[in-house]
């Protein structure tokens, strides 16, 4: 640690409770060194620490740092002192080279134990020692040392150790400035979930100052790049795809570690969750708008409300992406058939404006049979959307067919002409309505389109029995020649008087 290894203490060559003679005495042997060009040593080059080239202007610079009363406070927290005979001895064993020793003498007088006037010393050192290891636990282990000192009633003996006797200090402030220097420290080497794991043995106090500080700097961030992300959007919805989604690129990490701070019920983080949330899916929704027309940008569109939905907290935010993802998805769900739907659309209409023929019936069923076919084939047979298209083609064209009929049956009895075309037209009509046996329909066209081809079917039959008959010789009853008088149309009254029965029925099927 940097805090240590280059320790203004550490670099003039005595412990931190060293007094003004000493630190004068000391300052005055370094120039005396560098002067003639000596290697400058000290007893606390301690070989748990890297080594050090002091030349005149860091010595200088070094007792410098340590004149004013809260700079020796502050960097005497991140060195070792002298103040009892457990100090005395494990600094020995430090200057040995045995560290081994020097910890469990500071172990056995701070292990499981409060800060008192003879251990206050040993927690401040050994602190030290463990904030110079690799190891996480042992750095957490001397983070809970510094802080259970400084927030201890011995504090006070520890400020004027190193310090003037008559030098007070604000012990909130000061654990507050020795957080901020290890996180400092800290932030080069661990991530943010790192570091708060290594103050994780720490009392509340500390945790509510790390929430604070591990949260600000976070939210100002997210709060930012939202406002960038909104500017840009609206100058530019084209490219919102983009930008919405560097926005949760950007801000996902940060979210993360508000929320493991936090906590995910905390008000702070879910107004600021659902704010970014709602940026996001807005970036989804104005991209898919600016080129819904132009091409399929549902995907896109659809993947940044995916992302807004993991974010989202608040009942109001989940419910607006719901809504948009289910309209997109719908879109996205017809769009394969946009073509074919408009084109059968548009037929449906003109259809409404033709005139009752059974060529336009079935041009109806013709024409949309292949555009049915190909929605089919996207959205399945059972699909209800599906159905219902299918249906309304089948509805209109046997609509036309049953019009079609009923017409050339009505007043038949009266007019011979449409007795002659009623074959043919009921033929016609039975061959459009077994096209339409083809397209699927939903259960109500079916059961109306199985009552009225039954209808047709049978009228067609029994003009073909009729006509058989009608050509059919008579016992000895021999027929007039069309030239002779009225009794040469006895078989067409007795056509008519068939086909009149029929005309009563088809009518109750439309």
């Amino acid at each position: 640690m940097e805090l240590i290894q280059n320790n203004p203490y550490r670099i003039a060559g005595v412990l931190s409770n060293a007094t003004a003679k000493e630190l004068e005495k000391q300052k005055g042997k370094i120039k005396a060194y560098t002067k003639v060009g000596k290697e400058i040593k000290s007893d606390f080059d301690f070989q748990i620490l890297r080594s050090i080239n002091r030349t005149e202007d860091s010595v200088n610079k070094a007792f410098s740092n340590v004149e004013q009363s809260q700079d020796k406070v502050n960097y005497a927290l991140f060195w070792f002192l002298n103040t009892s005979p457990f100090d005395n001895t494990a600094i020995e064993y430090l200057k040995n080279g045995d560290e081994e020793k020097a910890l469990e003498i500071w172990g056995k007088v701070t292990a499981n134990k409060d800060v008192n006037s003879k251990n206050f010393s040993a927690f401040n050192n050994l602190g030290t020692y463990k904030l110079l290891s690799r190891d996480k636990s042992d750095i957490k282990r001397g983070i809970e040392a510094k802080i259970k000192l400084i927030e201890s009633d011995y504090f006070e003996s520890f400020v004027h150790s190193v310090a003037d006797e008559t030098y007070t200090i604000h012990k909130q402030k000061q654990s507050e400035k020795l957080i901020d220097e290890l996180l400092t420290q800290f932030k080069k080497q661990y991530s943010s979930s790192e570091t708060l794991q290594l103050f994780s043995g720490c009392n509340g106090t500390t945790q509510k100052y790390l929430s604070k500080r591990f949260t600000e700097e976070p939210l100002h961030k997210i709060e930012r790049q939202i406002e960038s992300c909104k500017k840009k959007r609206k100058n530019n919805n084209g490219e919102a795809y983009e930008f919405g989604l560097r926005l949760y690129v950007n801000c996902k990490d940060d979210l993360s570690l508000l929320k493991s701070i936090l906590g995910a019920h905390d008000l702070k983080y879910k107004m600021i969750a659902d704010q970014l949330a709602n940026e996001i899916m807005q970036c989804g929704i104005d991209y898919f708008k600016a080129w819904q027309d132009t091409k399929d940008t549902s995907e896109e569109g659809l993947r940044l409300l995916k992302y807004a939905k993991s974010i989202a907290v608040g009942s109001q935010a989940k419910d607006r992406i719901k809504q948009n993802t289910e309209g997109i998805e719908e879109w996205a769900e017809t769009a394969p058939i946009k073509e074919d739907l408009a084109f059968i659309t548009n037929k449906l209409k003109s259809f409404q404006n033709a005139s009752d023929t059974i060529a336009n019936a079935k041009s109806l069923v013709n024409t949309c049979k292949s555009r049915l076919q190909n929605i089919r084939n996207i959205l399945g047979s059972n699909d209800e959307f599906y159905l219902n298209i299918s249906s309304a083609v089948v509805s209109n064209a046997l609509g036309m067919v049953i019009e079609v009929v009923n017409e050339a049956q009505s007043g038949i009895e009266y007019n011979r002409a449409k007795l002659l075309l009623l074959p043919n037209i009921v033929s016609n009509a039975v061959s459009v309505i077994s096209v339409m046996n083809s397209l699927d329909m939903n259960s109500q066209t079916k059961l109306r389109y199985i009552e009225n081809k039954s209808t047709i079917t049978n009228i067609h039959h029994q003009l073909q029995s009729i006509k058989k008959q009608s050509k059919s010789p008579r016992g000895p009853i021999h027929t007039p020649s069309p030239s002779t008088d009225n009794e040469g149309c006895a078989p067409w009254v007795y056509i008519v008087g068939a086909i009149i029965l029929f005309i009563i029925f088809a009518k109750g099927c439309s």
